[in-house]
Protein backbone atom coordinates (compact mmCIF):
# COMPACT_ATOMS: atom_id res chain seq x y z
CA UNK A 1 0.00 0.00 0.00
CA UNK A 2 1.30 3.42 -0.97
CA UNK A 3 0.79 6.40 1.32
CA UNK A 4 0.81 9.84 -0.30
CA UNK A 5 1.05 12.98 1.84
CA UNK A 6 1.14 16.60 0.76
CA UNK A 7 2.43 19.36 3.01
CA UNK A 8 2.27 23.04 2.16
CA UNK A 9 5.56 24.83 2.70
CA UNK A 10 3.82 27.77 4.42
CA UNK A 11 3.73 26.98 8.15
CA UNK A 12 0.36 26.68 9.88
CA UNK A 13 -1.54 28.19 6.98
CA UNK A 14 -3.11 27.22 3.68
CA UNK A 15 -4.01 30.80 2.72
CA UNK A 16 -2.53 32.54 -0.33
CA UNK A 17 -3.02 35.79 -2.21
CA UNK A 18 -3.80 35.83 -5.91
CA UNK A 19 -0.46 35.96 -7.69
CA UNK A 20 1.44 34.23 -4.87
CA UNK A 21 3.44 31.04 -5.33
CA UNK A 22 2.10 27.83 -3.80
CA UNK A 23 4.85 25.45 -2.63
CA UNK A 24 4.12 21.84 -1.68
CA UNK A 25 6.17 18.85 -0.51
CA UNK A 26 4.73 15.56 -1.80
CA UNK A 27 5.93 12.40 -0.08
CA UNK A 28 5.37 8.87 -1.48
CA UNK A 29 5.85 6.06 1.05
CA UNK A 30 5.59 2.27 0.69
CA UNK A 31 3.91 0.50 3.63
CA UNK A 32 2.42 -2.42 1.70
CA UNK A 33 4.83 -5.32 2.41
CA UNK A 34 5.36 -7.27 5.65
CA UNK A 35 8.40 -6.21 7.58
CA UNK A 36 11.24 -8.28 6.18
CA UNK A 37 14.47 -7.54 4.47
CA UNK A 38 14.19 -6.96 0.73
CA UNK A 39 16.92 -8.78 -1.11
CA UNK A 40 18.09 -8.36 -4.67
CA UNK A 41 16.42 -11.64 -5.60
CA UNK A 42 13.12 -10.39 -4.19
CA UNK A 43 13.06 -7.23 -6.28
CA UNK A 44 9.65 -8.14 -7.75
CA UNK A 45 8.12 -7.54 -4.29
CA UNK A 46 8.80 -3.81 -4.60
CA UNK A 47 5.79 -1.60 -5.26
CA UNK A 48 5.65 0.22 -8.55
CA UNK A 49 3.98 3.52 -9.56
CA UNK A 50 3.81 4.40 -13.24
CA UNK A 51 3.72 8.21 -12.83
CA UNK A 52 2.73 11.09 -10.58
CA UNK A 53 1.83 14.73 -11.25
CA UNK A 54 0.60 17.87 -9.43
CA UNK A 55 -1.52 20.82 -10.51
CA UNK A 56 -3.85 23.47 -9.04
CA UNK A 57 -7.55 23.35 -9.88
CA UNK A 58 -10.17 26.03 -9.33
CA UNK A 59 -13.92 25.46 -9.35
CA UNK A 60 -17.11 27.48 -9.44
CA UNK A 61 -20.50 26.15 -8.35
CA UNK A 62 -23.75 28.02 -8.90
CA UNK A 63 -27.44 27.30 -8.60
CA UNK A 64 -28.06 28.63 -12.11
CA UNK A 65 -27.01 27.36 -15.50
CA UNK A 66 -24.38 29.99 -16.11
CA UNK A 67 -20.66 29.53 -16.42
CA UNK A 68 -17.75 31.61 -15.27
CA UNK A 69 -15.25 32.35 -18.08
CA UNK A 70 -12.71 29.54 -18.06
CA UNK A 71 -9.04 30.08 -18.72
CA UNK A 72 -7.46 27.95 -21.40
CA UNK A 73 -7.13 24.52 -19.79
CA UNK A 74 -4.28 22.18 -20.66
CA UNK A 75 -5.26 19.06 -22.55
CA UNK A 76 -3.55 16.90 -19.93
CA UNK A 77 -5.55 18.40 -17.05
CA UNK A 78 -6.91 15.66 -14.80
CA UNK A 79 -9.91 17.15 -13.04
CA UNK A 80 -11.58 19.30 -15.68
CA UNK A 81 -15.38 19.35 -15.67
CA UNK A 82 -18.15 21.90 -16.17
CA UNK A 83 -17.38 23.65 -12.87
CA UNK A 84 -13.67 24.21 -13.60
CA UNK A 85 -12.47 27.81 -13.90
CA UNK A 86 -8.74 27.20 -13.46
CA UNK A 87 -6.36 24.33 -14.15
CA UNK A 88 -2.64 24.94 -14.18
CA UNK A 89 -0.29 22.95 -16.40
CA UNK A 90 0.36 19.56 -14.71
CA UNK A 91 3.94 19.04 -13.57
CA UNK A 92 5.32 15.49 -13.63
CA UNK A 93 6.89 14.46 -10.33
CA UNK A 94 8.17 11.03 -11.35
CA UNK A 95 7.86 8.19 -13.84
CA UNK A 96 8.37 4.47 -13.15
CA UNK A 97 8.86 4.85 -9.39
CA UNK A 98 9.85 1.70 -7.44
CA UNK A 99 9.91 1.71 -3.65
CA UNK A 100 10.85 -1.02 -1.21
CA UNK A 101 8.97 -1.58 2.04
CA UNK A 102 9.49 1.37 4.39
CA UNK A 103 11.13 3.47 1.68
CA UNK A 104 9.83 6.95 0.78
CA UNK A 105 10.57 9.73 -1.69
CA UNK A 106 9.81 13.45 -1.33
CA UNK A 107 9.23 15.80 -4.25
CA UNK A 108 8.97 19.57 -4.38
CA UNK A 109 6.26 21.40 -6.34
CA UNK A 110 5.69 25.11 -6.86
CA UNK A 111 3.16 27.02 -8.97
CA UNK A 112 2.10 30.65 -9.16
CA UNK A 113 -1.58 31.51 -8.85
CA UNK A 114 -2.98 33.83 -11.51
CA UNK A 115 -3.16 37.42 -10.22
CA UNK A 116 -6.72 37.91 -11.50
CA UNK A 117 -8.33 34.64 -10.37
CA UNK A 118 -11.52 34.82 -8.23
CA UNK A 119 -10.95 34.43 -4.48
CA UNK A 120 -12.21 31.57 -2.37
CA UNK A 121 -15.82 32.36 -1.56
CA UNK A 122 -18.70 30.37 -0.09
CA UNK A 123 -21.81 32.38 -0.84
CA UNK A 124 -25.53 31.77 -1.13
CA UNK A 125 -25.83 31.33 -4.92
CA UNK A 126 -22.19 30.89 -5.86
CA UNK A 127 -19.09 29.18 -4.52
CA UNK A 128 -15.43 29.46 -5.55
CA UNK A 129 -12.86 27.01 -4.19
CA UNK A 130 -9.36 25.75 -5.02
CA UNK A 131 -7.46 22.50 -4.54
CA UNK A 132 -3.93 21.27 -5.11
CA UNK A 133 -4.41 17.95 -6.92
CA UNK A 134 -1.82 15.18 -6.66
CA UNK A 135 -2.44 12.35 -9.13
CA UNK A 136 -0.74 8.94 -9.28
CA UNK A 137 -1.40 5.69 -11.16
CA UNK A 138 -0.29 2.08 -11.01
CA UNK A 139 0.03 0.03 -14.13
CA UNK A 140 -3.39 -1.36 -15.05
CA UNK A 141 -5.21 0.66 -12.34
CA UNK A 142 -7.27 3.82 -12.17
CA UNK A 143 -5.82 7.24 -11.49
CA UNK A 144 -5.87 8.08 -7.77
CA UNK A 145 -6.24 11.70 -6.65
CA UNK A 146 -5.19 13.48 -3.45
CA UNK A 147 -6.68 16.96 -3.17
CA UNK A 148 -5.45 19.57 -0.68
CA UNK A 149 -7.85 22.56 -0.25
CA UNK A 150 -6.27 26.00 -0.21
CA UNK A 151 -7.82 29.39 0.44
CA UNK A 152 -7.19 32.21 -2.04
CA UNK A 153 -7.62 35.89 -1.11
CA UNK A 154 -8.09 38.65 -3.70
CA UNK A 155 -5.03 40.73 -4.55
CA UNK A 156 -5.36 44.44 -3.97
CA UNK A 157 -5.49 46.29 -7.30
CA UNK A 158 -2.49 48.61 -7.40
CA UNK A 159 -2.31 49.41 -11.11
CA UNK A 160 -3.96 52.82 -10.73
CA UNK A 161 -2.67 53.60 -7.23
CA UNK A 162 1.05 52.92 -7.29
CA UNK A 163 3.70 54.24 -9.62
CA UNK A 164 5.83 51.49 -11.20
CA UNK A 165 9.15 50.77 -9.54
CA UNK A 166 11.97 51.61 -11.95
CA UNK A 167 14.01 48.68 -13.16
CA UNK A 168 17.72 48.33 -12.58
CA UNK A 169 19.55 50.74 -14.84
CA UNK A 170 16.79 53.35 -14.89
CA UNK A 171 17.48 56.82 -13.59
CA UNK A 172 16.72 57.08 -9.88
CA UNK A 173 17.33 60.48 -8.34
CA UNK A 174 17.49 59.29 -4.70
CA UNK A 175 20.01 56.55 -5.43
CA UNK A 176 22.28 58.92 -7.32
CA UNK A 177 22.78 60.88 -4.11
CA UNK A 178 23.50 57.78 -2.01
CA UNK A 179 27.17 56.88 -1.41
CA UNK A 180 28.13 53.62 -3.11
CA UNK A 181 30.88 51.10 -2.40
CA UNK A 182 32.69 50.05 -5.59
CA UNK A 183 33.91 46.83 -3.93
CA UNK A 184 30.38 45.51 -3.24
CA UNK A 185 28.08 44.00 -5.82
CA UNK A 186 24.88 45.85 -6.57
CA UNK A 187 22.39 43.52 -4.90
CA UNK A 188 19.21 45.42 -5.51
CA UNK A 189 16.20 43.56 -4.16
CA UNK A 190 13.51 42.82 -6.72
CA UNK A 191 10.13 43.77 -5.24
CA UNK A 192 7.27 41.56 -6.36
CA UNK A 193 3.80 42.80 -7.18
CA UNK A 194 2.42 40.97 -4.13
CA UNK A 195 4.83 42.81 -1.81
CA UNK A 196 3.89 46.16 -3.36
CA UNK A 197 0.20 45.33 -2.96
CA UNK A 198 0.63 44.39 0.72
CA UNK A 199 2.56 47.58 1.44
CA UNK A 200 -0.02 49.72 -0.35
CA UNK A 201 -2.83 47.91 1.43
CA UNK A 202 -1.18 48.57 4.79
CA UNK A 203 -0.92 52.28 4.01
CA UNK A 204 -4.55 52.56 2.90
CA UNK A 205 -6.11 50.63 5.80
CA UNK A 206 -3.90 52.33 8.41
CA UNK A 207 -4.91 55.81 7.27
CA UNK A 208 -7.41 57.41 9.65
CA UNK A 209 -9.81 59.70 7.82
CA UNK A 210 -12.91 60.32 9.94
CA UNK A 211 -16.16 60.65 8.04
CA UNK A 212 -19.21 62.24 9.70
CA UNK A 213 -22.83 61.47 8.80
CA UNK A 214 -25.89 63.37 9.99
CA UNK A 215 -28.72 60.88 10.60
CA UNK A 216 -32.23 62.19 10.10
CA UNK A 217 -35.72 60.86 9.49
CA UNK A 218 -38.95 62.58 8.53
CA UNK A 219 -39.46 63.83 12.11
CA UNK A 220 -36.05 65.44 12.56
CA UNK A 221 -32.42 64.83 13.43
CA UNK A 222 -31.49 61.64 15.28
CA UNK A 223 -27.76 62.23 15.76
CA UNK A 224 -24.33 62.24 14.15
CA UNK A 225 -22.30 59.13 13.33
CA UNK A 226 -18.50 59.13 12.96
CA UNK A 227 -16.62 56.35 11.15
CA UNK A 228 -12.90 56.74 11.74
CA UNK A 229 -11.80 55.16 8.44
CA UNK A 230 -13.58 53.68 5.39
CA UNK A 231 -11.20 50.79 4.56
CA UNK A 232 -10.38 47.78 6.71
CA UNK A 233 -8.46 44.51 6.59
CA UNK A 234 -9.64 41.07 7.66
CA UNK A 235 -9.34 40.69 11.44
CA UNK A 236 -9.59 44.43 12.20
CA UNK A 237 -12.25 46.11 14.34
CA UNK A 238 -14.71 48.59 12.84
CA UNK A 239 -14.93 51.41 15.38
CA UNK A 240 -17.49 54.21 15.23
CA UNK A 241 -19.12 56.72 17.56
CA UNK A 242 -22.62 58.15 17.81
CA UNK A 243 -23.42 61.61 19.14
CA UNK A 244 -27.05 62.25 20.19
CA UNK A 245 -26.44 65.70 21.72
CA UNK A 246 -27.61 67.41 18.51
CA UNK A 247 -30.82 65.38 18.27
CA UNK A 248 -34.37 66.62 17.84
CA UNK A 249 -35.78 63.07 17.88
CA UNK A 250 -34.96 60.67 20.72
CA UNK A 251 -33.31 57.34 19.85
CA UNK A 252 -34.55 54.51 22.07
CA UNK A 253 -32.31 51.71 20.81
CA UNK A 254 -29.99 50.96 17.93
CA UNK A 255 -28.36 47.98 16.25
CA UNK A 256 -25.47 47.83 13.79
CA UNK A 257 -24.79 44.67 11.76
CA UNK A 258 -21.86 43.85 9.51
CA UNK A 259 -23.42 42.49 6.30
CA UNK A 260 -22.11 40.91 3.12
CA UNK A 261 -24.18 41.53 -0.01
CA UNK A 262 -23.98 39.09 -2.93
CA UNK A 263 -25.26 40.39 -6.28
CA UNK A 264 -25.38 38.18 -9.35
CA UNK A 265 -24.35 40.01 -12.52
CA UNK A 266 -25.19 37.47 -15.20
CA UNK A 267 -28.57 36.83 -16.80
CA UNK A 268 -30.37 33.77 -15.49
CA UNK A 269 -33.30 31.84 -17.00
CA UNK A 270 -35.51 32.92 -14.10
CA UNK A 271 -34.62 36.60 -14.12
CA UNK A 272 -33.52 37.87 -17.57
CA UNK A 273 -32.24 41.33 -16.62
CA UNK A 274 -29.37 43.34 -17.97
CA UNK A 275 -26.00 43.60 -16.23
CA UNK A 276 -26.65 47.27 -15.45
CA UNK A 277 -29.95 46.47 -13.76
CA UNK A 278 -28.39 43.53 -11.93
CA UNK A 279 -25.64 45.74 -10.47
CA UNK A 280 -28.14 48.26 -9.14
CA UNK A 281 -30.49 45.62 -7.69
CA UNK A 282 -30.34 44.38 -4.12
CA UNK A 283 -28.57 41.07 -3.68
CA UNK A 284 -28.78 38.39 -1.03
CA UNK A 285 -27.46 39.44 2.37
CA UNK A 286 -25.54 37.47 5.02
CA UNK A 287 -25.21 38.82 8.57
CA UNK A 288 -22.03 38.56 10.61
CA UNK A 289 -21.06 40.49 13.76
CA UNK A 290 -23.68 42.69 15.45
CA UNK A 291 -23.79 45.51 18.00
CA UNK A 292 -27.03 46.17 19.89
CA UNK A 293 -27.61 48.85 22.52
CA UNK A 294 -30.41 50.53 24.49
CA UNK A 295 -29.54 54.20 24.27
CA UNK A 296 -32.32 55.91 26.22
CA UNK A 297 -30.78 58.86 28.04
CA UNK A 298 -27.39 58.56 26.34
CA UNK A 299 -25.75 61.56 24.73
CA UNK A 300 -22.85 59.60 23.23
CA UNK A 301 -21.99 55.97 22.60
CA UNK A 302 -19.69 53.88 20.43
CA UNK A 303 -19.82 50.61 18.55
CA UNK A 304 -17.09 48.04 17.84
CA UNK A 305 -17.61 45.34 15.19
CA UNK A 306 -14.80 42.81 14.63
CA UNK A 307 -14.29 41.58 11.06
CA UNK A 308 -13.93 37.76 11.05
CA UNK A 309 -10.80 36.32 9.47
CA UNK A 310 -12.74 33.59 7.65
CA UNK A 311 -14.86 35.92 5.47
CA UNK A 312 -14.02 36.94 1.90
CA UNK A 313 -13.09 40.58 1.18
CA UNK A 314 -14.87 42.71 -1.42
CA UNK A 315 -14.39 41.49 -5.00
CA UNK A 316 -16.08 41.50 -8.40
CA UNK A 317 -16.06 38.96 -11.24
CA UNK A 318 -18.10 38.61 -14.43
CA UNK A 319 -20.53 36.52 -12.42
CA UNK A 320 -20.93 38.12 -8.99
CA UNK A 321 -20.30 41.35 -7.08
CA UNK A 322 -19.57 40.92 -3.36
CA UNK A 323 -19.87 44.06 -1.24
CA UNK A 324 -19.77 44.90 2.47
CA UNK A 325 -21.87 47.35 4.42
CA UNK A 326 -22.95 48.43 7.90
CA UNK A 327 -26.69 47.95 8.42
CA UNK A 328 -28.14 50.39 10.97
CA UNK A 329 -31.54 50.20 12.65
CA UNK A 330 -32.63 53.18 14.76
CA UNK A 331 -35.75 52.93 16.93
CA UNK A 332 -36.93 56.49 17.60
CA UNK A 333 -39.78 58.16 19.47
CA UNK A 334 -41.15 61.63 20.03
CA UNK A 335 -42.70 60.73 23.37
CA UNK A 336 -41.69 62.83 26.40
CA UNK A 337 -42.67 60.14 28.91
CA UNK A 338 -39.34 58.33 28.72
CA UNK A 339 -37.44 60.70 31.02
CA UNK A 340 -38.56 61.73 34.55
CA UNK A 341 -39.65 65.32 35.13
CA UNK A 342 -37.52 67.33 37.56
CA UNK A 343 -39.32 67.77 40.87
CA UNK A 344 -40.63 65.83 43.88
CA UNK A 345 -42.14 63.07 41.71
CA UNK A 346 -38.76 62.16 40.19
CA UNK A 347 -37.94 59.51 42.85
CA UNK A 348 -41.27 57.72 42.33
CA UNK A 349 -41.19 57.92 38.56
CA UNK A 350 -41.88 54.74 36.54
CA UNK A 351 -41.33 54.30 32.85
CA UNK A 352 -44.30 54.07 30.50
CA UNK A 353 -45.68 50.67 29.61
CA UNK A 354 -45.78 51.48 25.90
CA UNK A 355 -44.65 54.26 23.61
CA UNK A 356 -45.10 55.12 19.97
CA UNK A 357 -41.95 54.25 18.03
CA UNK A 358 -40.65 54.47 14.49
CA UNK A 359 -37.85 52.35 12.99
CA UNK A 360 -35.36 53.78 10.54
CA UNK A 361 -32.99 51.66 8.43
CA UNK A 362 -29.71 52.91 6.93
CA UNK A 363 -26.98 51.07 4.99
CA UNK A 364 -23.42 52.43 4.93
CA UNK A 365 -21.01 50.81 2.38
CA UNK A 366 -17.49 50.03 3.58
CA UNK A 367 -14.39 48.50 1.97
CA UNK A 368 -12.93 45.26 3.33
CA UNK A 369 -9.59 44.12 1.91
CA UNK A 370 -7.33 41.10 2.30
CA UNK A 371 -4.69 40.85 4.99
CA UNK A 372 -1.26 39.28 5.03
CA UNK A 373 -2.00 35.55 4.56
CA UNK A 374 0.86 34.55 6.87
CA UNK A 375 -1.06 36.14 9.76
CA UNK A 376 -4.08 33.86 9.28
CA UNK A 377 -3.87 30.59 11.15
CA UNK A 378 -5.62 27.91 9.13
CA UNK A 379 -4.48 24.29 9.55
CA UNK A 380 -3.55 22.50 6.36
CA UNK A 381 -6.15 20.01 5.22
CA UNK A 382 -4.66 16.82 3.87
CA UNK A 383 -6.80 14.14 2.24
Amino acid sequence: MFEITARLLRNQSSVFLCGETVEVFVTISNHSLPEHRISQSNIDAMEHLAWGSVQINGYCKTQHKIKEPVQSLPKTSLNVHENSILSTEPKILFCDLRLANGESRTYYYREQLPPNCPPTYKGIDIKYYYKVTVATQRLGSKVQLLQVPIRVLPLFNIEDKVEPIPAQGDDITNEELTPTNPFLENDRKVVSKVEIALETLQNITARRRPNFYIITNRRGKIGRFCLFKPSYKLGEDIVGSLDFSCRSVRCVQLSVTLQCEEILLRNTPKSPVSDKESKSSTGKVTNFTKHHEICVGLLQTQMILPIPLHVTPSFTTDLVDVRWRLHFQFVTTTSNELMPVDGPTEENWNGPKSIDIETMVWNLPINIHSTNPTQIFQPQLLN
